[in-house]
């Protein structure tokens, strides 16, 4: 302030002087005003230019001048910079939180008040198979036709999620439906945010939940329904030796039965809930196949008078790294079934090499009728079985598969399985090179 009105008397005295020196003394206060007149006229000049840079394109403010408009500027210069970096900061914090958007596993849709699509990440885009830039503004009751869906969107009730079908071109290759999860959540006013989330993987495993225990349930009762039948035949029935020792023959063999069936429940929920297998506990693959040996050969003696055709292969000493139980348990799950799936008189062979890479190979091939191409993806499940009544009478739980893929996965090694329909199969444990060692070499003194 103390600036302008320096330079308003300065102009003042300057045009005075001005004025008297040309037109002389009694004209110099004419010249005073003149001055003070071209002071007005340039400070009016001066904010006008302001006024119509402010109006018109900020960036385009004068340099820092003298005098107060000169600071008016580069303090506007200054706040509008400050404006712009903030504003810049939003526009990133805006980004990276639509890219956190992007990146989440569920989708999330905004809708207007109209219902109209504002904005959609991919993964919703996915899931309803709808375009996220094409179609934006759609309604999309009109792009997603499910019933159930169109109704809930309509009814502004939205205490609870809806369940449908994803869009039947969102399927993968294989044909199975999507099934997915929607939640709508109003904000600001009538918009509302659509949440989805795709639960075909949860639901699937409650089915195999439900299955399992409907199976074991089924598994168990039959045995008990048969025990419960011979001890009340034996409670009410006078019975001689002979009868009495078949029963109880019976009765061992379905208690024998219920016994192998929780040990194979008990074995599966160690392995899933057991710690990793040491990596450096070793086991002579040879000790592991003489186990087999000693197993499978009772085995077959007792499903058949003629016995099978056995032969043992170990052509490399190896040793792998592991639990040796669990070990154990594949390999003669694998061997037991070949066994048992194979009518007296066929051919078992078993063997262990190491491949060109260095894996370990176990693999057991029979001479059985073979499984069709459709059962073989399932045949690790719990409890699935190709011929229930074959099963049954081999004595077969329907977990052994699901135990070996079980130990496979724990231990890094791949189960192969081939087969073909009346000429066998071939079911093999490649362990991988990180836990295979030849086995030290015995000095015999001389």
């Amino acid at each position: 302030m103390a600036f302008r009105i320096a330079t308003f008397l300065i102009a003042s005295v300057l045009g005075g002087v001005i004025a008297s020196s040309v037109f002389g003394l009694h004209y110099a206060w004419l010249g005073a005003w003149a001055g003070a007149a071209c002071w007005v006229g340039l400070d009016a000049w001066r904010a006008r230019r302001l006024l119509e840079v402010l109006r018109t394109d900020a960036a385009g403010l004068p340099s820092r001048g003298p005098g107060m408009w000169g600071e008016i500027a580069e303090r506007i210069r200054k706040l509008l910079r400050t404006r712009e970096q903030q504003t810049r900061q939003a526009e990133e914090r805006l980004q990276e939180f639509l890219a956190a958007i992007q990146a989440s596993p569920n989708g999330v849709v905004l809708l207007d008040e109209q219902g109209r699509i504002e904005w959609c990440n991919q993964t919703a885009a996915g899931q309803f198979g709808i375009d996220a830039e094409r179609d934006l503004l759609q309604h999309l009751s009109n792009l997603v036709r499910d019933p159930a869906f169109v109704a809930y969107l309509a009814s502004w009730n939205y205490s609870r999620d809806v369940v449908i079908d994803a869009p039947s071109q969102t399927r993968p290759h294989r044909g199975q439906p999507v099934r997915l999860s929607v939640q709508v959540h109003p904000y600001a006013g009538n918009r509302r945010m659509l949440l989805t989330r795709d639960i075909t993987a949860l639901e699937q495993a409650e089915a195999m939940r439900r299955d399992f225990v409907a199976n074991v349930s089924h598994e168990i009762r039959t045995p008990l329904t048969v025990l419960a039948g011979f001890v009340e035949t034996l409670q009410n029935l006078p019975l001689d030796a002979q009868e009495r020792a078949r029963y109880l023959a019976l009765m061992s063999q379905q208690s024998h039965r219920m016994e192998t069936l929780v040990n194979d429940l008990l074995t599966l929920s160690r392995l899933e809930a057991g710690a990793a297998p040491p990596a450096n506990r070793w086991t002579p693959v040879r000790a592991l196949m003489a186990q087999c040996e000693d197993e499978a050969r009772g085995l077959s003696t007792r499903l058949s008078a003629q016995g099978h055709r056995l032969s043992f292969t170990v052509q490399a000493d190896s040793e792998i790294a592991g639990v040796s139980t669990e070990l154990q348990s594949a390999m003669s799950n694998l061997l037991s079934n070949a066994i048992r799936y194979t009518p007296g008189g066929g051919e078992v062979a078993v063997s262990w090499r190491l491949l060109p890479d260095g894996r370990g190979e176990y693999a057991v091939r029979d001479s059985g009728p073979g499984i069709a191409a459709e059962h073989i993806p399932r045949l690790t499940e719990r409890f699935y079985r190709i011929d229930r009544s074959r099963s049954r009478e081999t004595g077969g739980t329907g977990l052994g598969l699901a135990i070996v893929k079980h130990v496979a996965q724990r231990h890094g090694a791949e189960l192969r399985i081939e087969s073909v329909v009346g000429k066998g199969s071939r079911f093999a444990l490649v362990f991988p090179v990180t836990r295979l060692r030849q086995a030290p070499q015995l000095s015999v003194a001389a």
